[in-house]
């Protein structure tokens, strides 16, 4: 007979050969003992887990003729026609071969007719989710009502391309990635029954390259066993894995630590030119690096340990090893990890990150961590520049209190933080000079031309500069310069303080007027203080209209009358007549 792979030789029998699903074999069990099973199944879950084992060997155990608390006595002859695949009873179906609706048809002709040999006719659809939905929609109504003597279990790996209308039919099994000691425990099992010699340690490295599916560790151990002559080694599990041996490891880590890039860097080259997976690197330092974390918190612990194994170069390394540089490391490796499933170049992006890694801070110190942890700090520098800075500031108080140190030269001081541009306080004083210029050569026409596009002016700006403008107004005009009134004097302040809000509240006015106008902001205390004294002092010197068409000629016994009138409702609404 032609050789077998093991994990054909020994796929389980029983549930009690399936390794790590005991959450999925014990409730089927149970289901089988009570008589409670159900319909239909989907059993879901990562490649090499026991999905299609399970499935079988439901069907063994739900039709054998003595079944035993769930389980199968594969002895009769309905278990081994079962296994052997000679019961037409129980079909096992490959959905991405037979994915289309006549196939599915066929299935729902043939379920009505009762079972030749066994109690149940069951149905093993494999990567169910293959199916076409054109499938899909046929199966649907004899997956929710088959025939009392029909059973579906459906497997896949990808249970989210499934239709939700399949999903609600179905009793919904998860199988969970297989852990190293379980793994690594059935592989034991498997060597012991082959009477092949193995390295405990060979298992492990084995165990961890196939993450968590038992199928793929059955095959790499399948190759180590060829390789190495019918026995079990590390040096043969490391070069069939791609894998890194632990002393290189170390070196290379402790080259990290100790930022010397060069000696990293030639380990590095080593080990790429030895045909190393750079991808595999990657992952085997991460799990390194972490091992090395959880054996510094705890070191009693050692059987949490994935990669590394606790010899003394790893103990000594664990006990110097900075634990921020670790976590930098580790975030650095991820990210590297993350970039090198889009190139064609990994080993550029490991190279990379060896050197940025060995030039991150901490490292290793010359004791070890937990003594490092607990030596004290040298305090005493700050602890002066605290005191010395104390000593400026009393004496900076007392300065003050005795009137040594003017107002203006502490005002002169630049301040600090991000109000150092704010007037601390003082009252912002407008340019009544330039206001009144602005007032003798107003007309009413500029002004006129300004509001009307106030309002396109506002839309135009960022929400924070439209924020001061939206309680201000333009009051008077000239044919180059225009007053800008704010209702509050911090606005007014904040809005001439900023040279990038000047010019671009200047730019916006003239790119809509098609005339270069520059503004001055005032508050509107200061603004009615400033325009009542212009036109008393304009009544007085000229007649005709001020910039907002305000008679000036009116006689000077109504001139208390028309400034408090003007107080009141403002110029605009204001006409006077003679």
């Amino acid at each position: 007979m032609a050789y077998q792979a093991l994990y054909r030789v020994f796929r389980p029998q029983s549930f009690e050969d399936v390794v790590g699903q005991s959450h999925v074999t014990k409730t089927l069990q149970n289901a089988i003992t009570q008589n409670k099973t159900s319909h239909a199944y989907l059993f879901s879950g990562p490649r090499g887990t026991g999905k299609t084992s399970a499935a079988k060997i439901f069907a063994k155990a739900i039709n054998c003729e003595h079944s035993t608390n769930g389980e199968p006595c594969n002895e009769c002859e309905i278990c081994q026609g079962i296994t052997d695949g000679s019961i037409p009873d129980v079909l096992e179906i490959d959905a991405a071969s037979n994915n289309g609706v006549e196939e599915i048809r066929d299935i729902r002709e043939k379920v009505k007719y009762a079972p030749t040999v066994a109690k149940y006719k069951v149905y093993i659809i494999d990567e169910v989710h293959m199916l076409s939905t054109g499938a899909f929609n046929a199966l649907l109504k004899t997956l929710e009502e088959p025939p009392k003597h029909v059973i579906f279990i459906l497997a896949t790996t990808e249970p989210h391309k499934l239709p939700l209308t399949i999903i609600s039919r179905v009793q919904r099994f998860d199988f969970k990635r297989i852990t190293t000691q379980d793994i690594i425990g059935r592989m034991a099992y498997i060597l012991d029954a082959e009477k092949i010699a193995y390295d405990e340690k060979a298992l492990m490295i084995v165990a961890r390259a196939a993450e968590g599916g038992m199928r793929d560790a059955l095959s790499l151990l399948d190759q180590v066993i060829s390789y190495g002559s019918e026995e079990v080694t590390i040096a043969d599990a490391l070069e069939i894995t791609g894998s890194v041996a632990q002393n290189l490891l170390t070196s290379l880590v402790d080259s990290v630590m100790t930022q010397d890039a060069a000696k990293a860097l030639e380990t590095l080259s080593a080990l790429l030119s030895e045909g190393k997976d750079p991808i595999r690197l990657v992952e085997d330092l991460l799990v390194f690096f972490r091992d090395v974390l959880l054996y510094q918190k705890a070191p009693n612990l050692e059987e949490t340990l994935e990669r590394a194994l606790a010899d003394d170069a790893f103990k000594e390394l664990a006990s110097r090893a900075d634990t921020s540089k670790i976590y930098a490391c580790v975030k650095v490796l991820n990210d590297t990890q993350q970039q090198m499933r889009f190139t064609n170049h990994p080993g550029i992006y490991v190279e990379v990150a060896i050197v940025q890694m060995t030039q991150l801070g901490g490292g290793v110190s010359s004791v070890p961590a937990s003594e490092n942890a607990a030596a004290p700090v040298d305090t005493s520098a700050f602890r002066q520049e605290i005191d010395q800075l104390r000593g400026e500031i009393a004496s900076l108080k007392k300065q003050l209190a005795s009137g040594s140190v003017a107002p203006s030269q502490a005002e002169s001081k630049p301040a600090r933080g991000k109000k150092a541009n704010i007037n601390n306080g003082k009252q912002f004083k407008a340019p009544i000079g330039k206001i009144n210029h602005v007032l003798g050569a107003a007309k009413k026409q500029d002004l006129q031309l300004i509001r009307g596009c106030w309002g396109e002016l506002l839309s135009m700006l960022m929400a924070s500069q439209a924020a001061l403008l939206n309680e201000a107004e333009p009051v008077a005009a000239s044919e180059d310069t225009f007053v800008l009134k704010f209702k509050h004097e911090i606005h007014c302040q904040m809005a001439m303080d900023n040279p990038n809000f000047v010019e671009t509240i200047t730019a916006s006015v003239s790119r809509l007027t098609k005339t270069n106008y520059t503004f001055i902001g005032i508050p509107e205390n200061q603004w009615l203080e400033v325009r009542e004294s212009f036109l008393q002092s304009h009544d007085m010197q000229s007649e005709g209209d001020d910039e907002a068409g305000t008679p000036k000629s009116a006689p000077k016994q109504e001139d208390t009358f028309v400034s408090e009138a003007m107080k009141l409702v403002g110029e605009d609404l204001l006409e006077i007549k003679e």
